[in-house]
């Protein structure tokens, strides 16, 4: 007989239990961003401490931060984040070089499937911020702009930091993807290269302040639409009396 709990079907109660309990831990955290990046810069490093920083500004900005709670970058923007009495999240992956979640997360959550944790980063979060990293950090940097080009979720910012990091492959984008029309050109729309911690949290504040803006005028908009149906029909009737 199959041992059941290494069977499709306990698989599946496996994933269900890491959606709740991340949805049930994540669902009061606030405005946050994600902030995605490479695991293997040590402290010292010149992208290590961009990430702290980074940590630092949107945590006295007002956001929680949501990253993979590992080491490199994850661990920086967890450190930068508590140092300012912000909430640092961090959604750590049990893989067999990277188990444990850093000690500057505030809140953690333990997951198996990256799947599952990839929702959590784009579910949760109001923007995206991306710093020098390998082949997960592309991973996510190019699940967010997919979610974000497909209209499956909110049109958030994406801001890469690092120019001279990023730019080899921005250069490609244009000439190779736009080029061969897989995307169009106003999808290079759809992110913004930076070069600091100022300027990436910026981008998120403006970008964020645009959208409260707007939605306040919408909102006004349709509270003021009964009042104008309400007083049409009499100026129709002064209308035809005048005529």
């Amino acid at each position: 007989m199959k041992d059941f709990a290494k069977s499709d079907p306990w698989m599946v109660f496996k994933i269900m239990g890491e959606f709740v309990d991340g949805f049930e831990t994540m669902k009061d955290i606030g405005p946050a961003v994600s902030v995605f990046g490479g695991a293997r810069f040590p402290e010292g490093h010149p992208t290590y401490e961009l990430g702290r920083e980074i940590g630092a500004r949107l945590a006295k900005g007002g956001y929680a931060v949501i990253t993979g709670g590992g080491p490199g970058v994850m661990e920086s923007v967890c450190r930068g984040a508590k140092d300012a009495g912000g909430t640092a999240v961090g959604l750590n992956i049990l893989l067999p070089n990277e188990s444990k979640c850093n000690n500057w997360a505030t809140v953690k959550i333990d997951f198996d499937y990256f799947f599952a944790r990839k929702v959590m980063f784009m579910r949760y979060a109001q923007g995206f911020v991306v710093l020098p990293g390998g082949f997960g950090t592309l991973d996510e940097l190019f699940e967010a702009l997919t979610l974000i080009q497909t209209r499956k979720t909110t049109d958030y910012p994406v801001v890469l930091v690092g120019k001279a990091f990023w730019a080899p492959l921005c250069a490609w984008i244009e000439t190779t993807l736009v080029a061969e029309q897989t995307i169009t050109k106003a999808d290079l729309k759809r992110f913004t290269v930076v070069d600091s911690a100022e300027e990436a949290v910026a981008v998120l504040k403006a970008t964020h302040e645009a959208a409260h803006a707007s939605a306040v005028a919408q909102r006004g908009a349709r509270q003021r639409l009964p009042s104008l149906r309400r007083s049409a029909p009499r100026q129709l009737v002064r209308l035809r009396r005048n005529a």
